[in-house]
């Protein structure tokens, strides 16, 4: 089974001002939704998502990138550079064992008919 992953890092909160600068960016709220190659009975693939926040230092090596230049992509390298690669690997790898449980239940609900 193979899963694609997709981080959106669009929401943000912002400091106002900040050392010269506006609107700057130092908590991201993300989503990571992992998408599996596996259908389900009806063709759809699986899926998963895991939601947090992540609080991203202004670094004072790294040149200031306006609010209204920002995109998901840049945002997103900020967000994984920041948790780095262990916490990265970490959330990937809980949303594929929430897939994995999903098309391999070990444990299901079911109703007893009167």
């Amino acid at each position: 089974m193979a899963t694609v992953y997709s981080w959106n890092c669009k929401t943000v909160d912002v400091h106002p001002s900040e050392a010269d600068y506006t609107d700057v960016v130092y908590n991201v709220h993300w989503i990571v939704t992992g998408v599996s190659d596996v259908l389900d009975s009806q063709g759809n693939p699986y899926q998963a998502t895991s939601i947090g926040t992540q609080t991203v230092p202004l670094s004072p090596e790294s040149e200031f990138i306006p609010f209204d230049q920002l995109t998901n992509e840049t945002v997103v390298s900020w967000t994984k550079e920041a948790m780095g690669a262990e916490q990265v690997a970490a959330i990937e790898q809980s949303i594929t064992n929430q897939i994995e449980q999903e098309i391999n239940p070990t444990s299901v609900t079911m109703t007893i008919a009167d």
